[in-house]
């Protein structure tokens, strides 16, 4: 039997009764080198036009980076908490699967920053480029 590692079970623990579930957000991938989610764009994840909201695309960067950081971090000793987060909608889409892929740009003493890519899977056009940074917020009961 393929059982999960107790650190990626941990992770994926964040997810669940959160907006990752109320959205019909998967985590596919996480590991050493990136954090993978996706979603379906359904009715409820789009704009009145019908197109993906941006606000989601937004909400998936921050969301696969913060789950990698969770993931490559001791949770025990720092929390990350997101400090900014930008990024440019590149493309749109009305129908389809997003992937959201989270990957590190650079990784210092307090903080982690991760580009994130989130692409149309079916055509594999890029929908947003955006940058999230994290701080590690040194938890009280640590040393």
């Amino acid at each position: 039997m393929n059982s999960i590692p107790p650190k990626i079970e941990a992770v994926l623990a964040l997810g669940r009764t959160t907006a990752l579930e109320t959205l019909g957000v998967e985590i596919l991938a996480i590991d050493d080198e990136h954090t993978l989610l996706s979603v379906p764009i359904t009715p409820k994840i789009c704009q009145p036009a019908g197109l993906l909201h941006g606000g989601i695309s937004m909400f998936l960067a921050e969301t696969a980076a913060s789950l990698h950081c969770a993931y490559l971090v001791d949770l025990t000793q720092v929390a990350p908490v997101g400090i900014e987060i930008n990024g440019s909608h590149l493309s749109s889409a009305a129908e389809g699967t997003v992937w959201a892929e989270a990957r590190v740009l650079n990784r210092a003493r307090s903080l982690i920053v991760h580009e994130v890519n989130v692409t149309l899977l079916e055509e594999e056009k890029l929908l947003t480029r955006a940058r999230v940074t994290n701080y590690l917020k040194r938890l009280s009961n640590s040393r």
